[in-house]
């Protein structure tokens, strides 16, 4: 259980991540954190446009998302010209299910782990269609790939004509294996969207080698760049139907020597353009830390991961919910003591969630299953809920800091205590 090496060494990310270094930061996978070095590039981009704005955003701003989606090509191995800039990946979920056509009986498939907003927008582009919203539920804890695997097919029927699946889950933190459930789908005509927000940074990425129909991913998560950073990939036989959520002036472009994709995606509006242009120094920059560059980052951030989990997992009695193949730097464990009725689980959750507040630590937990899966109708209103405890590793963190945090979690009715 020894730290990665050279990452991890020191107590404060204060020396190259903007963060508190008063605050134990354990979750990463919310909202990222930028390098301070980032930061200044970032600010360096917003002095050049505000130089000449009409310089910077009518003439010289092509060529630069050019280069910028070149560079996201080249990291999650996609062509740059199947590529949209978004500001996260919840518009760009929402840019592929607004532009989708169903009818009446269609069925659109998705899983019990989707993300809340994914799952919203869903049900909204279904409801215009008088199309059905159908839940795979993939057990968990779960055992192997097979599982996952076997529950979305399992759910497939001769009316499924799309898909929207998780890369990384938000509430369970799994990795689910696209690699197969995307040919597998396909083979059935199926269009899977792959909703990757927490991808990009934390597995090896070769989108174009999957081939999805679809997949967005953030890039201000695990490659810390601005938030504002995200990229849609559409497929090139899919682009033609795809449209941008802003209609803007690309839509009666008439050149010739960009696609419509392009002239429709890289301008709808005025905005500020940094966080996009920032990207490739967020890569840059997170891939000169270690010797290996990203596949070392990759690697010594789950390896992270893996040990405090197991280290957690011991202290408290808890539950490892996913084997280590379904686990990247984002992991989850079931906190013992439950399961509670909604309300019990609701308060118990508050009084720790305060007690790790109060201690300055951020770090998540969620409900297991989802509440919001009970509001839908979804499953019944005498659900009884686990507490899941997720958390994250990145380069600032270190084994001790999830050691105090087993320490804190340990005087809690429930946890710490033996089975049986």
């Amino acid at each position: 259980m020894d730290c990665p090496p050279q990452f991890g060494r020191s107590a404060s990310p204060v020396t190259e991540w903007a963060l508190d270094p008063t605050v134990t930061f354990l979750n990463h996978g919310s909202f990222g954190a930028c390098l301070r070095a980032t930061l200044e590039v970032q600010r360096g981009w917003r002095d050049k446009v505000e130089m000449n704005p009409v310089r910077f955003l009518a003439r010289d701003l092509e060529d630069l998302l050019d280069w910028s989606r070149s560079e996201v090509g080249g990291f999650v191995g996609a062509a740059a010209d199947d590529l949209a800039l978004m500001p996260n990946a919840t518009t760009g979920i929402n840019t592929v299910l607004r532009s989708m056509r169903w009818k009446t009986g269609d069925e659109v498939l998705t899983t019990d782990h989707a993300y809340a907003a994914s799952l919203n927008a869903l049900r909204f582009a279904a409801a215009g269609s008088s199309a059905k919203v159908v839940l795979a539920r993939i057990p968990f804890p779960i055992e192997s790939p097979d599982n996952a695997f076997d529950a979305v097919m399992a759910a497939v029927t001769p009316n499924t004509k799309f898909a929207m699946l998780d890369h990384v889950t938000s509430p369970t933190a799994i990795v689910l294996p696209i690699e197969r459930l995307v040919p597998a789908l396909a083979e059935k005509g199926i269009d899977v969207l792959v909703d990757g927000a927490h991808a990009p940074g934390m597995l090896p990425l070769k989108v174009a080698e999957m081939a999805p129909a679809y997949y967005v991913g953030n890039l201000h998560k695990w490659v810390c760049a601005p938030r504002g950073s995200a990229f849609l990939y559409v497929r090139r036989d899919r682009q033609g139907r795809i449209k941008p959520l802003a209609i803007s002036n690309g839509a009666s472009d008439t050149r010739t020597d960009r696609s419509r994709f392009r002239l429709d995606f890289d301008w709808n509006g005025t905005f500020d353009p940094s966080p996009w242009l920032t990207i490739p120094a967020a890569i840059d920059g997170l891939g000169e830390m270690l010797p290996g560059g990203w596949p070392s980052v990759i690697a010594s951030n789950r390896q992270l991961m893996i040990n405090a989990r197991e280290m957690l997992a011991a202290a408290l009695h808890a539950d490892v919910q996913a084997p280590d193949e379904m686990t990247g730097p984002m992991g989850s464990l079931r906190l013992p003591g439950g399961p509670w009725p909604r309300q019990d689980a609701l308060r118990h959750k508050e009084m720790i969630e305060g007690a790790l507040q109060s201690r300055r630590f951020e770090v998540p937990l969620m409900t297991w299953p989802c509440t919001w899966l009970v509001d839908s109708g979804d499953l019944p209103e005498d659900t009884e809920f686990d507490l899941i405890l997720r958390i994250s590793a990145h380069a600032y963190n270190h084994l001790g800091q999830y050691e105090r945090l087993a320490s804190i979690l340990a005087g809690f009715a429930g946890v710490n205590r033996p089975p049986g």
